[in-house]
């Protein structure tokens, strides 16, 4: 019985932070970040510049352990009931939350970058790059939001409520 009772505790933390954090989550966070209207005409030197990029770094690493509690559900409902197929999808997950991670952080911290309030570069035109990342990070979400959402739908399943839907669909068909 406990182990039901923590698989349904983690269902009750994994679908609202997959929706609030992954769906609505970067929209907000997106709005948090930008520096682009109001901080950058402010700015004057390299210096000044520079510290308020590294100034959203904290921001960037909590956004992204944020984002890791569905990733970190998946993992302990894995503990609870393994299985060696979910278990390497479980492992895909984290592969693709990791890239996705490491591409956001650097489109916020490089977008934040190339704008200097007045037309001159203060950085490298490299950085100016970090603006297609964005198209990188979505090509790469959709696989990850589709095998997360499907994992957290098996692992959030009663095993005896998915037991007697097969066998119902197992005496249609006979």
């Amino acid at each position: 019985m406990t182990k039901l009772a923590a698989r349904a505790l983690l269902a009750v933390v994994f679908w609202p932070s997959l929706f609030f954090f992954w769906f609505l989550g970067p929209f907000v966070f997106f709005l948090l970040s930008t520096t682009g209207s109001e901080v950058c005409p402010r700015l004057e030197t390299r210096a000044e510049f520079l510290a308020t990029a590294n100034g959203t770094i904290l921001m960037l690493a909590v956004q992204s352990l944020v984002y890791a509690v569905p990733i970190l559900c998946l993992v302990l409902w894995d503990r609870l009931s393994p299985e060696p197929a979910r278990s390497r999808h479980i492992v895909t997950c984290i592969k693709l939350f990791a890239a996705t991670v490491v591409i956001g952080v650097l489109w916020a911290y490089g977008s934040s970058l190339v704008c200097d309030g007045y037309g001159k570069g203060f950085f490298s035109p490299l950085w100016q790059w970090t603006g297609y990342l964005p198209i990188v990070n979505v090509v790469i979400n959709v696989p990850l939001y589709v095998l997360t959402f499907s994992l957290g739908r098996a692992f959030s399943t009663r095993e005896d409520v998915a037991e007697d839907d097969a066998s119902h669909t197992n005496q249609d068909v006979s």
